[in-house]
């Protein structure tokens, strides 16, 4: 889908379809390009991808706990990626985003960038009714000791690859194959285990992205 712009020169990508991961990439890559050679402006990828599990620069081999055939049978995918942080899963109901923005053009560090990518998700997820917040032992946003949202970025020329999964509708029997982030002592949640109920995806990408825009366009 066409990107669609917005008053912060910050334009909004929905991938509708679910994306695979590797063509997700191809995608950032595309993008990454294209905003370094100044053909484009900041951009926010968002995708749902096919179960997978990206394991990031500082992955650990034991915080992957399924073998390769159990994987094989319950259809998910095993990928090496160039994000930082350790394992993560990615599947159907969760939200991730991909912004594609020029750290230097924006003037924001990588901590303040990451920071911001907090803030956008706390806001939304605050005004579906939950008591959403960081955690000192790990990036991403928490439900007291239940990762909500998972963030692993990769920065070069400046310029932010990778970003945040949001557990919306997750199955998350699938986290059940990983120690997720590295955190053997953590639990994970989504928004339907929080409020009890299904959520309309489209809603809640339309309110991240909005929260997004703002916070990254500050």
């Amino acid at each position: 889908m066409a990107p669609h712009g917005n008053g912060n020169g910050i334009a909004v990508r929905i991938e509708r379809c679910l994306t695979p991961y590797a063509e997700g990439l191809r995608l950032q890559r595309e993008l990454h390009d294209a905003r370094c050679a100044g053909e484009i402006g900041d951009t926010i990828l968002f995708v749902e991808h096919p179960p997978v599990y990206t394991l990031g620069r500082s992955a650990e081999a034991g915080h992957l706990l399924w073998n390769r055939e159990t994987l094989e049978a319950k259809g998910i995918e095993l990928v090496e990626t160039d994000r930082g942080g350790d394992v993560t899963f990615h599947g159907p109901g969760q939200i991730v985003a991909y912004p594609i923005v020029d750290l230097a053009a924006r003037g924001f560090g990588v901590r303040d960038y990451i920071f911001r990518l907090e803030g956008a998700v706390i806001e939304t997820l605050k005004a579906l009714g939950l008591d959403a917040g960081r955690d000192a032992r790990n990036r991403g946003v928490w439900i007291g000791n239940a990762k909500i949202c998972a963030i692993g970025i990769r920065v070069s020329r400046h310029t932010t690859m990778h970003g945040l999964a949001l557990n919306v509708n997750t199955d998350l029997s699938l986290f059940s194959g990983i120690v997720p982030c590295g955190l053997a002592d953590a639990d994970v949640t989504s928004v339907a285990e929080e409020l009890g109920a299904p959520q309309e995806m489209d809603a809640v990408r339309d309110a991240l992205a909005a929260a997004l825009v703002r916070w990254l366009g500050q």
